[in-house]
């Protein structure tokens, strides 16, 4: 180590120790001094780079919802378009791909499809030949087959016409009979632009009911039980955040295509919870429509519309008071957070703020003491808007996630860059917002993970305490993203059996000194 970073590890370690010789602090109502807790992420609600082999089962799993694929004509080296991004015609006639050219898969089996736009209208037969792109929503009419050899694809109507490239840049729905794969009209090259959304609708829609219902049953006894929450018991972590879905309301029979068994799962954490002393806090984490278009909200091809429709709104307080009136009475129940990371600024402030306001009120019909939890929006806002708000008048909670990733700013930061930002700017920021009154702050998500490169233990342990130290003043707690992943960093387990994370005792104060590293 040179002698920057090990100056760099005596400073973090001496604030550690001293943060953590303070031990007054005031008491949540739920019996613990604060949340230090972690959550329980691609449990009950999937994302596949969590456990991307949930996924690896899947016939033509790079096809999967949401996937963004391009046609590429192999008679007319031109692609398929749909003029102004959808709305109209559909020709073929581009040399370069661009958005009007590229389309979103809806999977309806491992070989049917219906393709979206950009501008949201799906790829229709019209009365004669031709194909455009105008129809709102998809029917049979909208289902096309696709045969794969392997990168090039013939697509077919369900009356077993093919569509072709005419010589005039026109795509029709007129060639019969069995096209060959060379240089045939009906012949097209597929490529695959993006294929990033593995989540609930993905993994159940990609295997079918029978098969997900099985991956996810033995997904959902395996991946979580109650020896890990023993061991969090046992490491210093009083709080489990349990990520949810809408559906799980609805279960044991979700509608289609969702897979029912999440509702008996979280049934099993509250019980696992009580015989370890630990809270739970269940987090809505994927509203109907998806208020984020990100696999975790369930979207099923990166679109959010959550905001946009009463319908939804409505179907989320649903859950929310479904949930509210299952477990308010439950002893293991710390708070209930309305819904996670709403976009900014897809979901409007003044949307969110009347949810916030009317879930409230629903957690309170239930519970005078339960936390109410309100994330802040993702994306270019500030949480001042929420302090702003007046959402309610008692245990009101502030969600922050704080990531040193996902933005192009710490992109190659350097290791003290990074542990100087944590003091810097987010003890910072958390002061201001401490100081103020009523609402309670939590940090929702945080991973021992950064952008760095070159990275050693001892940077990564220092990393973490800077973190800890920090998070730790937060006036609810924190909540470490996750338990179990994949990824070895963003696995609170192996953070703490291999030393990278060392909880200790909590810290309670900040220290303005510490800004100085």
């Amino acid at each position: 180590m040179d002698f920057k970073r090990w100056v760099l590890a005596v400073l973090v370690f001496c604030c550690h120790l001293l943060s953590g010789a303070h031990s007054s602090v005031s008491h949540l109502s739920g019996g613990i001094s604060k949340v230090r807790g972690v959550n329980l992420g691609g449990w009950l609600v999937v994302e596949g780079w969590i456990k991307p082999s949930l996924f690896d089962g899947i016939p033509n799993g790079d096809m999967l919802d949401g996937t963004q694929v391009q046609f590429k004509s192999v008679s007319l080296q031109k692609y398929i378009s749909a003029e102004n991004g959808g709305g109209g015609n559909v020709s073929v006639d581009r040399d370069v791909a661009s958005s009007w050219e590229t389309f979103k898969l809806w999977r309806v089996t491992e070989t049917e499809f219906q393709f979206r736009c950009i501008g949201g209208q799906f790829l229709t037969p019209n009365g004669g030949d031709s194909i455009s792109a105008t129809a709102a929503s998809p029917s049979v009419t909208e289902t096309f087959t696709i045969d794969r050899n392997p990168d090039r694809v013939h697509i077919k109507l369900l009356n077993g016409n093919y569509l072709q490239a005419t010589s005039d840049n026109l795509l029709s729905a007129d060639y019969v009979g069995q096209p060959g794969w060379d240089n045939d009209a009906a012949t097209f090259e597929m490529i695959i632009v993006e294929n990033n959304l593995h989540g609930d609708y993905q993994l159940a829609n990609g295997y079918g009911p029978e098969k997900a219902k099985e991956v996810l049953m033995r997904h959902r006894s395996s991946f979580i039980t109650i020896e890990d929450f023993s061991f969090l018991s046992r490491h210093g972590i009083n709080t489990v955040r349990i990520p949810v879905g809408w559906w799980i309301a609805q279960d044991p029979n979700p509608p289609a295509p969702f897979v029912g068994g999440s509702l008996e799962a979280l049934d099993n954490a509250f019980s696992w919870a009580q015989v370890n002393n630990l809270r739970c806090i269940i987090d809505l984490h994927a509203a109907p429509g998806s208020q984020n278009g990100m696999e975790h909200s369930a979207s099923r091809d990166g679109s959010a519309d959550w905001p946009s429709s009463p319908k939804y709104i409505s179907q989320s307080l649903d859950v929310i008071d479904f949930l509210s009136s299952r477990y308010a009475d439950h002893p293991a129940l710390l708070g209930i957070e309305l819904l996670n990371e709403p976009s900014a600024p897809g979901v409007p402030l003044d949307v969110l703020v009347s949810y916030y306001m009317k879930g409230y009120q629903i957690v309170r019909s239930y519970s005078s003491t339960a936390y109410v939890i309100l994330c802040q929006r993702i994306g270019n806002a500030d949480p001042m808007e929420l302090y702003q708000a007046k959402i309610g008048a008692s245990n009101i909670v502030l969600d922050l996630h704080y990531y040193n990733l996902f933005d192009s700013f710490f992109d190659n930061m350097s290791v003290e860059a990074n542990i100087q930002y944590v003091f810097k700017n987010r003890e910072t920021q958390l002061q201001a917002l401490n100081s103020l009154n009523g609402i309670l702050i939590y940090i929702g998500e945080w991973v021992n993970e950064w952008n760095a490169t070159n990275g050693s233990q001892t940077d990564y342990v220092n990393f973490g305490r800077a973190q800890l130290d920090v998070y730790d003043t937060a006036s609810f707690g924190w909540t470490y993203w996750t338990l179990k992943n994949a990824r070895m960093h963003w696995d609170f387990e192996w953070n703490i059996r291999n030393g990278y994370l060392q909880i200790g005792n909590a810290s309670n104060l900040s220290f303005p000194w510490c800004n100085l590293i």
